[in-house]
């Protein structure tokens, strides 16, 4: 049997949950009704635009666009401030509802979850019977309303709740795929950044469909695995695991949150250089390397993604800490303003255990620099405490012969 996803998704959040607390609190207003938006002062009109209503979309009001623009669009908006103590309040609530249904709940950021209905199905008629009851029960009992998408995967799930909003169930499942997914634009496939559009753009790719199409060793020749990824999004290839608990990740890492919002690479660099060196000196404080880097970015209305690559080999590098998550950030980054950045290093492993160099790494020069003559002097102990021969210049070991039809001997096709 085929897994059945939930993604459940509260339709601008920190607008219903203001606009709820208002209405308790004896408000005859109702924000979500009239043009309005969560951010900034009403009368300084200085920050940006965190989440807007309905009606505020209808003036071309955008998220993230400065509140003083909002204005200029709609004299008469209604704005109101950011309370982040109640929405995490709020969101304790949902949760601890939805934990009434199943315990299978992934929380991923203030406002949506992913949950595994499979072991509850038997419960309903029907999966989109399920997601009734939960998204009226919701509705019923705190006021506002969420999305429901349903698929036998969490990107189709995700994807689905995108759809048409608010209040609404849809299903994306597998079959639905070609009519309901192939024809939006690349730029609303979960995870294609800005710089990883305007590329695919540049290749005549220009809906989904147009990329689950296409040959996927030409996406990766230009997108490299990120490429990959997007490729198996566009042909709906996801996991259905639930990480029903937050994993205690054995890791090394560190964030900021910026004192005035970035919109541009340029200013996003200089801040992974700190957070680099910053995290460097913490894995060589530890005497560990990493082997996987992860990268994080936190939107100016909150919203969290985060990337993630294996490194050639585990390092405690600063300059390749630094470069690898710019790499990361370029290739998932929607050109949104960015509140907050974050590396973290996992795999870790022994910075002084074993692992075979290639030439490039212990070539010497002809007059050996300290780090050289430490290196010298680590592969001489290595082969002295464990044999001679445990650590070989990747050169002298032998290569396997190929074949006429390009295959090694055992085998296996040469890479």
């Amino acid at each position: 049997m085929a897994s059945i996803i939930f993604h459940i998704d509260v339709n601008s959040a920190y607008l219903s949950w203001t606009a709820v607390e208002q209405l308790k609190n004896g408000s005859t207003v109702d924000l979500r009704e009239i043009p309005a938006i969560i951010g900034g002062d009403q009368k300084s009109r200085h920050g940006v635009v965190l989440a807007k209503s309905p009606a505020a979309k209808r003036y071309g009001i955008r998220t993230g666009e400065p509140v003083a623009n909002a204005f200029r669009k709609c004299p008469n908006l209604v704005t109101a401030p950011p309370d982040h103590r109640m929405y995490r309040e709020k969101s304790r609530l949902l949760m601890d509802y939805l934990r009434t249904f199943t315990k299978e709940i992934e929380q991923v950021s203030v406002d949506e979850c992913y949950m595994d209905f499979t072991p509850i199905s038997h419960r309903w008629n029907s999966p989109i019977d399920g997601a009734l009851e939960i998204k009226d029960g919701i509705k019923d009992r705190f006021g506002f309303t969420v999305n429901i998408g349903i698929s036998t995967n969490k990107l189709l799930a995700k994807m689905a709740s995108d759809f048409e909003k608010p209040d609404r169930i849809h299903t994306l499942f597998p079959e639905e795929i070609q009519e309901k997914m192939w024809p939006l634009p690349i730029g609303e496939l979960y995870m294609a950044g800005r710089s990883s559009t305007e590329v695919l753009k540049k290749l005549e790719i220009n809906t989904i469909g147009d990329l689950a199409r296409s040959d996927p060793k030409l996406i990766m020749l230009h997108l490299k695995s990120h490429g990959k990824m997007l490729w198996e999004f566009a042909n709906g290839i996801g996991t259905d695991y639930i990480q029903a608990e937050p994993e205690q990740a054995k890791g090394i890492g560190n964030s900021t949150t910026l004192s005035e919002d970035v919109e541009t690479y340029e200013e996003v660099c200089p801040v992974f250089r700190g957070l680099a060196d910053s995290v460097s000196g913490r894995l060589k404080k530890a005497g560990q390397k990493a082997g996987m880097v992860s990268m994080e970015i936190k939107y100016h209305d909150f919203r969290s993604v985060s990337h993630q690559t294996q490194l050639e080999r585990a390092s405690d590098d600063p300059d390749i800490l630094c470069e690898t998550a710019c790499g990361l950030f370029r290739e998932i980054w929607n050109g949104e303003p960015v509140r907050l950045l974050g590396i973290r290093t996992s795999k870790l492993s022994d910075a002084d255990e074993p692992e075979q160099l290639s030439i490039f790494d212990i070539e010497m020069p002809e007059e050996p620099d300290e780090k050289h003559r430490k290196l010298k002097k680590a592969l001489d102990e290595l082969n002295t405490r464990y044999g001679s021969g445990a650590v070989v210049k990747a050169s002298l070991m032998k290569r396997p012969e190929k074949s006429v039809n390009g295959r090694n001997r055992d085998g296996r096709r040469e890479k």
